[in-house]
């Protein structure tokens, strides 16, 4: 029997790490290991291949995914698990690790409970935003990519007495525009778990001009409700999911018109994807990945693995992704002392 491996949804720095971790441990304990192609598409379509030591060497550092992703879902373009069933039978895998976001590992518990494969997840997604775990697979990477962008527009800003608008993923949550608002010294820093005050808001930077500080940048994750009151959409993609984007530009000329000072706006969009993951992240893959090994290899089943306190542990799959993960309003508490 073998252990199949799988990236589905959206790509972040990390993924290869992961896929490293488990190819390494598994097959060092004698054990097949088969990598499905453009996730849940490719276990859908037979595209599987078998993956060696060999074939994960020089990994580590690279962006994406080596066996690439889609976001497909059996459930939504397909009849559940009888469009899986064929190749995991074919292919005689025991065990699935689903390397995915909220949604992908919703999916991977749905199959375990209506087919009884048998399911060890590992939380990716640069939003942070997976319960049960204290960090996912690329969100350090991303918010670093985010830091290196503040400190860049910073200056130029400062040079041009400029207010800067930068805005970062986040569709439902904040973990990327709090953590590097935090990090990047942000002026102000705008999350969807909160309301904004736009008035207020303009009011903040005028006082901060005022005492001499002539430029300011302001953090807006894309699912911040604008000036308008409402979320701003660029339609939606071929798989019907809404595509989120456009907030910056709002949130940028409601500031230019209160403040009349000059304002610009930077959108991150994929950069935040993709590249080089950190060191962290090449850390938390490799861990999270020989941990999902090892309980796969142990036959487990509807585990998921998570960072906990320093370490990796198993916690329940189905209860991990039920509900998305809010942010810690302490990030915006620690926040608000360096707002001035």
């Amino acid at each position: 029997m073998a252990i199949g491996v799988l990236t589905a949804g959206g790509d972040c720095p990390g993924l290869n790490a992961a896929i490293r971790g488990v190819v390494a441990r598994a097959t060092d304990a004698g054990a097949d290991v088969v990598g499905i192609e453009s996730g849940w598409d490719g276990l859908m379509g037979g595209e599987i291949r078998a993956l060696t030591r060999d074939d994960v060497r020089g990994i580590l550092a690279m962006g994406g995914t080596i066996l690439g992703t889609s976001r497909t879902d059996p459930y939504l373009q397909g009849e559940g698990y009888a469009s899986v069933a064929p190749a995991i039978q074919e292919w005689n895998i025991e065990t699935l690790v689903v390397i995915g976001g909220d949604g992908s590992l919703r999916t991977a518990s749905r199959l375990e409970r209506d087919g009884g494969v048998k399911i060890v997840g590992i939380p990716k997604t640069i939003d942070n935003d997976i319960g049960d775990t204290d960090y996912t697979l690329g969100f350090h990477t991303a918010v670093q990519i985010v830091v290196d962008a503040i400190d860049r527009l910073t200056t130029t800003a400062e040079a041009h007495n400029r207010v800067m608008v930068v805005e970062v993923m986040g569709r439902t949550t904040g973990w990327i525009a709090a953590a590097a608002g935090i990090a990047g010294g942000a002026e102000a820093i705008l999350v969807p778990e909160r309301d904004v005050d736009y008035a207020e808001l303009a009011s903040r930077i005028e006082k901060r001009h005022r005492t001499g500080h002539d430029y300011s940048v302001v953090v807006v994750a894309e699912g911040v409700a604008g000036p308008e009151g409402d979320t701003t959409t660029r339609g939606s993609d071929a798989f019907g999911y809404e595509m989120l984007g456009g907030v910056g530009d709002k949130v940028a000329a409601d500031l230019a018109e209160r403040t009349g000072f000059e304002t610009r706006v930077t959108t991150l969009g994929y950069l935040q994807r993709g590249g080089t993951p950190t060191a962290f992240d090449r850390l938390l893959g490799t861990r999270l990945g020989v941990k999902a090994a090892e309980l796969a290899l142990e036959g487990r089943t509807g585990v998921m693995m998570a960072a906990k306190g320093g370490e990796i542990r198993a916690v329940d799959l189905a209860r991990a992704c039920e509900e998305i993960r809010d942010l810690d309003t302490e990030l915006i508490e620690v926040a608000g002392w360096f707002v001035a």
